[in-house]
């Protein structure tokens, strides 16, 4: 057991019986002065906080009634997970953003093993991207749904750093227009050509695939060009299919349907074709998190979000330096309150332009909530 010094002249103690609540008593032998040792438990019930907060548990099964597991870690909920700086260059890095109201999405970012950033933002514009890239090494490979803003801030900081477009969500947005059961001889056909794009293997097949959807594109242009007449105006008659065509010319022209075939990136490893890993392996488990504790508030939500996200990291600091190093809610707001002296422009309400000083991942002069 750890000596127990005298807090007033540092001399040796000994036992002395116990205070009215049952805390041991030390005498010291030098001064008599008389203390009693105080243990700091705050690790210990941050880790319980922790694993209730990120498992299947409920507050009764954690040692403690329900009642006194919330009073001990009540203060807890003012801590903030902040995403550690990442300068490793991975091979392959998926993106994707999980919304946890109407006016907030957690954008993150992760390998196949690990979480390596994530960013809280209003909406998925480019700042909200840029603000998350820019503390993420730019990788050889992003994997991506092509989320609104993102391919404008990739461009501005990860200009180097190739795209494959998800083909799974690049199907979905063709079966989104054409349904499972098209009407049409032409949606027939080009929602098989969208279903053949997940089974894609080779740069042959690529190359037949890309002739196939060209061949469709020459065969039924004048079908797609008819028109009808609504309310008085010209319309053209087959609109979804256009959109279903425009969204796979786009991808195309752009080239980043079969990046997961480039010889010269998959030398240094396999390429995913979709981002599978981000959508079953994070936001998933993100959802279940949530649903398990369904009808907290925004913030607690959010909290919870980045706390998920932080304990998969590569390396997690231990709980007892996670109270040292994270701000909490008072900090934070001193930031934010700083910044916004700073500021001439109107600020955004608590969860927009907040998000990103709570955040501490950049600090941007304009706003955010539009490109």
């Amino acid at each position: 057991m750890k000596k127990i010094l005298c807090p007033a002249c540092g001399g040796e103690t000994k036992r002395n019986g116990k205070t009215s609540s049952g805390a041991t008593r030390w005498r010291c032998k030098s001064c008599g002065a008389s203390t009693t040792q105080r243990y700091d438990n705050s690790s210990k019930l941050l880790k319980l906080f922790a694993d209730w907060l990120l498992a299947k548990k409920t507050q009764s099964e954690m040692e403690m009634s329900a009642r006194t597991f919330r009073r001990q870690t009540a203060r807890f909920w003012k801590l903030w997970p902040l995403a550690p700086v990442c300068d490793e260059v991975h091979h392959v890095v998926f993106v994707d953003g999980i919304w946890l109201g109407r006016e907030a999405v957690a954008l993150i970012a992760c390998t196949q093993e690990h979480v390596i950033g994530w960013h809280l933002a209003r909406s998925e514009n480019s700042q909200a991207w840029a603000a998350l890239m820019a503390r993420v090494a730019a990788p050889d490979v992003v994997v991506s749904d092509g989320g609104q803003g993102f391919e404008k801030a990739r461009r501005a900081v990860w200009g180097r750093t190739r795209v494959q477009r998800c083909t799974f969500h690049a199907f979905c947005q063709v079966k989104r227009q054409t349904t499972t059961r098209p009407k049409p001889e032409a949606g027939v056909e080009l929602y098989g050509i969208a279903k053949d794009l997940l089974h894609v293997g080779s740069l042959n097949e690529a190359a037949e695939w890309l002739a196939s959807f060209s061949s469709w594109c020459a065969r039924w242009e004048g079908f797609l060009k008819e028109k009808t007449i609504v309310e008085g105006k010209a319309v053209f008659k087959h609109e979804r299919l256009r959109r279903a065509r425009r969204g796979l010319e786009k991808l195309a022209r752009a080239g980043t349907l079969f990046t997961y075939l480039d010889e010269e990136l998959t030398r240094n490893g396999t390429v995913p074709a979709t981002n599978n890993a981000i959508e079953g392996g994070v936001n998933r488990q993100l959802r279940v998190v949530l649903n398990e504790h369904r009808g907290m508030r925004l913030d607690r939500r959010i909290k919870a979000v980045f706390w998920w996200c932080y304990m998969r990291t590569e390396r997690p600091l231990p709980f007892a330096e996670i109270l040292r190093e994270m701000p909490a809610d008072e900090s934070i707001a001193g930031l934010y309150q700083a910044a916004n002296n700073n500021r001439k422009d109107q600020v955004l309400s608590q969860w927009g332009s907040a998000v990103q000083w709570s955040d501490l991942h950049a600090s941007c002069p304009y706003r955010i909530d539009y490109d």
